[in-house]
């Protein structure tokens, strides 16, 4: 090639391990430096490509744009011909929110993934339906090369699994539109985010759980202790290729639970925890893709007033205890949920005796109340239930005055969740 003097380009596939090669690199460099005379253009094309240092300044980078919404709707329509083909007269089962909940989930993939995707999903069950979705967003999460900092959520909630939260569900239902619209039909800024604060126990990882599974998206949970590394600078790396991921597998919801234990306002780590919050709040300011953070925490104190500041995040919701119609309705949902009939119990007078407890401590008293029952040999019943609650300690009266000065502490500063 350097011995060619006609002009020509030389198109090198998946070459980028090649560019570790001290030997290589020098042969590229003088095919540059000698451009003018012979007139070479060397085209590499690959997944992935670093330019080593002393090639940068020769070389322009491009990357491909994935197909928007647009083309992936015609591929959708491409492959339902292609099936009324196959099919004959025979009807497809789809209607236009199920369609339009697919192309939202296909968002960041190649041409040839998305095609792949939605030819599963059309031939798996002859329709294109909400129980494809979920499919169809574990098969992207699996082809983006999942590394353990992110986890992909299989089980969302939905809020009916969820007792009272009114507030934040009522925020979140008029929020959903501008989340889940497209850029160019956006008129008022995408909602961001929220922090929720609260009493451990009180239903915060369950609601995160929820906004997922009620605005139909993926749920992905960033975990602090897979991301720190012991290695100076992985840690930063970790965070960024996270935040990306997300970006590709938007939109989606990224939970970060008890946010304070993965980001201090002290030096104790060598300022590693200052350098993921900046990424994180560089990320948070420059981020345009539907992305919608929930992050819970139980010391809010510990959080850095940068990260909690409007603008970073639209709202902090504080959970507080359930109050006595919530703490009946948890005792329904968990009731009901183990095969138990509510109408069988008076859940006002179990709400009653249930003061101080958390939603989880109510959940407690049922499952206790059930291997009550079986050790018995009976059938589940109201003394059983209020037999344990009479047994258990709340956190509420074991850490008492914690919990009060947070009560206090939100009072003014936070908006109730419930």
């Amino acid at each position: 090639m350097s011995k060619e003097r006609t002009p020509g380009l030389y198109i090198l596939l998946d070459f980028h391990h090649h560019l570790e090669d001290p030997f290589i690199i020098r042969l590229i460099k003088e095919l540059a430096q000698s451009h003018y005379d012979n007139g070479h253009h060397l085209i590499f094309i690959s997944h992935e490509i670093e330019i080593p240092n002393e090639l940068s300044r020769f070389t322009a980078s491009f990357s491909l744009s994935l197909p928007d919404r647009e083309a992936l709707q015609k591929f959708i329509i491409s492959e339902l011909k292609v099936w009324k083909l196959k099919k004959g007269n025979e009807a497809l089962d789809a209607d236009r929110k199920s369609i339009d909940l697919l192309i939202n989930n296909l968002t960041g993939l190649s041409v040839s993934e998305a095609k792949r995707l939605i030819r599963n999903a059309i031939y798996d069950d002859d329709a294109i339906s909400h129980c494809d979705i979920d499919r169809v967003q574990k098969a992207k999460y699996e082809l983006l090369g999942q590394d353990g900092v992110l986890s992909f959520e299989y089980e969302t909630a939905s809020f009916n699994q969820v007792g009272g939260l009114a507030a934040l569900k009522q925020w979140l239902s008029i929020r959903r539109e501008a989340f889940l619209a497209d850029e160019s039909e956006l008129t008022l800024d995408r909602p961001k985010g929220i922090l929720l604060v609260g009493i451990q126990g009180s239903g915060k990882s369950l609601a995160a759980k929820a906004v997922a599974g009620v605005w139909h998206v993926p749920l992905l949970r960033l975990d602090f202790g897979t991301l720190y590394n012991k290695f100076f600078g992985e840690t930063e790396k970790n965070i960024r290729k996270a935040l990306e991921l997300a970006e590709v597998m938007a939109p989606c919801v990224l939970w970060v639970d008890e946010i304070e234990k993965g980001i201090s306002t002290g030096d104790s780590d060598s300022g590693t925890s200052q350098r993921v919050l900046a990424a994180l709040l560089t990320w948070m300011a420059e981020n345009r893709n539907p992305v919608f953070i929930v992050a819970t925490a139980n010391d809010i104190k510990s959080l850095p007033p940068e990260l909690i500041r409007k603008g970073r995040l639209d709202e902090i919701f504080f959970v507080d205890l359930p109050a006595p119609s919530t703490r009946a309705e948890i005792y329904r949902i968990h009731l009901e949920k183990r095969e138990s009939d509510p109408a069988a119990f008076d859940l006002v007078e179990l709400a009653d005796r249930s003061a101080g407890f958390s939603g989880a401590e109510i959940e407690q008293v049922v499952v206790s109340g059930l291997y009550r029952s079986m050790a018995q040999k009976q059938t589940l019943s109201q003394a059983m239930l209020l037999e344990e609650i009479t047994q258990t300690r709340p956190l509420s009266v074991v850490m008492a005055e914690e919990i009060s000065q947070l009560q206090a502490w939100a009072k003014d500063r936070t908006v109730p969740a419930n």
